[in-house]
């Protein structure tokens, strides 16, 4: 009996096409996907060998309040969520760009900084800053969207001559951008957290801009708690953080950052379920609520009836 998934491999009516992402199997048809958030987890843009309990209906019902919240601020694609795992929607064109925005030195910019960079994707950062400072203001620092192995950093001015974006869309994206960080920090406020970084993918339905994929997730964002920021700042020590930078980091000490020749680490079951404890722990501190396990007696089955029901099969 499967209780978590790996991966799927569903024939569904009428279906055209199948994408499996580093988390997510998407499903096409004529005119819209369905997305099974799978509970594979991937770090340093490599997945993980064991899937974690729990993370796709964690990350798949987080996205769904959140991009509902947003609704009014930025269209999206989504259309239904008929099961905890399952998201159905538009059949958008992605942009081939992944909008990040930090705002604070936090992941990654915070280890290209360490190194002695003082601009990440084009974009200046002062002198005097320590890990986990508070930016002057956010910063948008895109990468490039691969299909296949790492995502790169890119600079607005190369996005713009390479032509990946038109300047009027790139435009858009920015203020759509700029607009949903602004609410997630909101949102994020009020519920005693901050949202340090996020990214965001767009794509166009016809002519029309939509926000695509997940947001304010532990995949795609980290935060700190709000209680105890300064105090750790001041005093030099690390930030207690509700993202998976927590896995990251278990990985570099075992030896892994997704560089060529380096294996993954076996992840012990214990150290599996207490990734699956932090995702739901996330999911009631940012959603507010208790988190309702769904019923994975009968996992796949349950997913793809659930499909099949949407789909008016």
């Amino acid at each position: 009996m499967n209780t978590a998934i790996k991966e799927t491999h569903f024939q569904f009516p009428g279906q055209v096409g199948f994408y499996k992402g580093k988390v997510r199997d998407v499903y096409f048809f004529e005119d819209k996907i369905a997305v099974v958030a799978s509970d594979r987890i991937s770090a340093f843009d490599v997945v993980l060998p064991k899937p974690i309990p729990y993370k796709g209906q964690v990350l798949n019902q987080i996205a769904a309040k959140f991009l509902q919240a947003t609704a009014d601020i930025v269209p999206n694609w989504v259309t239904a969520t008929p099961d905890p795992n399952v998201t159905i929607g538009k059949k958008c064109e992605p942009f081939k760009v992944e909008m990040v925005i930090r705002g604070y030195l936090a992941g990654h910019a915070a280890r290209e900084y360490l190194a002695g960079k003082r601009s990440v994707c084009g974009v200046s950062l002062p002198e005097g800053l320590k890990e986990n400072d508070k930016l002057p203001e956010p910063i948008i620092t895109p990468t490039t969207k691969a299909d296949f192995g790492h995502d790169e950093d890119i600079s607005r001015e190369d996005i713009l001559a390479k032509g990946i974006v038109s300047e009027a869309d790139y435009a858009v994206l920015e203020k759509y951008t700029q607009a949903l960080f602004a609410k997630g920090t909101e949102m994020a406020r009020e519920k005693g957290l901050i949202l340090v970084d996020t990214k965001y993918e767009f794509g166009k339905f016809g002519e029309e801009i939509l926000l695509i994929d997940e947001i304010h997730t532990p995949d795609s964002s980290r935060y700190f708690y709000a209680d105890g920021y300064e105090a750790h700042q001041a005093a030099g020590l690390p930030q207690k953080q509700l993202s998976k930078e927590f896995v990251r980091q278990w990985l570099i000490a075992n030896g892994f950052q997704g560089k060529e020749g380096q294996l993954v680490p076996e992840m012990p079951n214990e150290f599996v379920q207490e990734i699956s404890g932090r995702y739901i722990e996330l999911y009631e501190q940012i959603i507010g609520e208790p988190f309702v396990k769904g019923d994975i007696s009968q996992l796949e089955q349950r997913i793809e009836k659930a499909v099949l029901k949407e789909l008016g099969a």
